[in-house]
């Protein structure tokens, strides 16, 4: 049988037991705390922006015209009796390319030189007339009055010669319109009638266009206008270069020739005249294209498109603080290049910026920023 004593030296042991046991945890638990250590920031590469001239173009589209364009009327009524060329065929100078029926003008020129020699013969009679009279009143036999009278009637028979000269150069002249001729080298167009056709005079035969040297007409705005009348490179051969409508680059540069003098009121716009050389041909009247002006911008805070987000239809980025911890910063952006943003607020030469992980940054995170030259991670 346990005694007294016995019980009371085993909740002795017990005890002893189990303050140990606590003095052991504590223990632990004070050695967890000092083993554990703050995570380490993670590294992102950053850049800066830079600060350079850039080299750029302003676009504008473009509308193209053949420096010589016209159509071709008929300047007489009659049949179409013969067509001389065909549709974009080249032509030069002089060449017939349509014959209209000219059997009643022939007549007008013949009747009008049959009038012409009946005043012509009017005029000698007067003439004679008035030397005969000339002879009497020197003789006294006339009054000077009656010399006066001959003298009329010669001035009135010239004048009808006159007349008569007129009549028949007119009818020669719209004689020659039965030919209808090119007025300069060129491609002939649409023919837009055929061999017998009833002609009216104005009708429209065809068009003529040269394809050399081509005009190419663009609006610009007024305050685009006021900078670049400053620019005196304009006039100057390869200012501006053309992109055709298939996105190539027309291989002969340009430059502007002249503007117009008022800016549209219902655009307020004024339309620029640039001239391209075209000895391939290529260029046709009607085409369209873009313009590009050539310029530079001096001393551009150049930033990488790929260091920029958007933010409720803002442009910003992720800008580091002297402590290293992240802020959001929204930017304005003055000119979007390829690869690379001009910018014209909200960053500074010395500013740093996250170049790669702003999906998975945060606002106030702290970072180990891995510096990156822009040269080095997007070149220019």
């Amino acid at each position: 049988m346990t005694s007294y004593k016995d019980v009371l030296d085993k909740c002795a042991g017990l005890k002893a037991v189990a303050s140990l046991s606590l003095l052991l945890s504590l223990a632990s638990c004070g050695e967890d705390k000092t083993a554990v250590a703050p995570p380490p920031s993670k590294s992102y590469p950053v850049t800066s922006a830079v600060v350079m001239d850039v080299p750029h173009g302003q676009e504008y589209v473009a509308s193209i015209q053949n420096s010589n364009f016209i159509e071709l009327r008929a300047r007489v009524s009659g049949r179409l009796e013969k067509v001389s060329a065909d549709e974009g065929q080249r032509v030069t100078t002089g060449q017939l390319l349509f014959t209209i029926s000219s059997h009643e003008y022939q007549e007008e020129v013949k009747r009008a030189n049959a009038r012409l020699k009946g005043a012509q013969a009017e005029a000698k009679m007067a003439e004679i007339d008035l030397q005969n009279n000339q002879l009497l009143l020197d003789k006294k036999i006339i009054s000077l009055s009656e010399w006066e009278m001959s003298k009329a009637k010669l001035d009135s028979a010239m004048a009808r010669v006159d007349e008569a000269l007129t009549t028949v150069a007119d009818a020669e002249r719209r004689l020659s319109y039965a030919e209808v001729r090119a007025p300069f080298d060129g491609i002939i167009n649409r023919i837009r009638s055929k061999t017998g056709s009833l002609i009216a005079e104005g009708d429209l035969l065809t068009s003529i266009s040269n394809d050399g040297d081509v005009y190419a007409y663009f609006n610009v705005s007024e305050r685009e206008y006021l900078e670049l009348a400053k620019r005196r490179d304009l006039g100057e051969q390869g200012s501006v270069m053309l992109e055709l409508a298939n996105g190539e680059i027309h291989p002969h540069q340009g430059r502007i020739e002249t503007w117009e003098s008022v800016i549209s009121k219902s655009t307020g716009n004024i339309a620029f005249r640039a001239s391209f050389p075209n000895p391939e041909h290529l260029l046709k009247h009607g085409s369209t294209g873009k313009v590009i002006l050539r310029s530079e911008l001096k001393n551009a805070l150049v930033i990488p498109q790929k260091c920029t987000f958007e933010v409720q239809h803002k442009t910003c980025v992720f800008a580091l603080t002297p402590e290293n911890s992240i802020e959001l910063r929204s930017i304005g952006t003055k000119l979007r290049l390829q690869n690379h943003y001009v910018i014209d607020s909200g960053l500074k030469p010395s500013d740093r910026i996250i170049f790669e992980g702003i999906q998975v940054v945060k606002e106030g995170e702290v970072i180990a920023p891995d510096f990156k030259a822009l040269a080095e991670v997007a070149p220019f």
